[in-house]
């Protein structure tokens, strides 16, 4: 599989595709633009890779700027908010548990069926 093969077929921002699994893990890809909702997952560690492109995740007691080639972690029950200024390409790895949005329901939330 060619990532960036893969971005190409995606065309709605802030709807993550879910291009593989490893054990109880799974690999999504996104386009992100615009700022995104507040949310946690309760449960869950949630991985950022930035492919291309930067993104800004805030907390609610400061904010971490990501760019091309960086990795970020947010741990399990920590609230953010995810910025992207201009378009950003981002790999996400969850356990397969991971709801999009935790337990905030908005008109962007996408059900695991959605991302596939």
């Amino acid at each position: 599989m060619n990532l960036l093969e893969q971005f190409s077929l995606i065309s709605e921002y802030w709807s993550p595709k879910i291009i593989g699994s490893v054990n109880d893990q799974y690999i999504k890809l996104a386009k992100l633009k615009g700022s995104f909702v507040w949310h946690d997952h309760a449960l869950e560690d949630e991985m950022f890779y930035i492919v291309k492109g930067s993104l800004l995740i805030k907390y609610r007691d400061k904010d971490v700027l990501l760019n091309e080639g960086d990795i970020h972690i947010v741990k399990k029950a920590t609230e953010h908010f995810p910025v992207a200024e201009e378009e950003c390409w981002v790999m996400l790895i969850e356990q397969k548990s991971t709801k999009h949005t935790g337990d905030v329901i908005t008109e962007r939330t996408k059900s695991i069926d959605e991302q596939f």
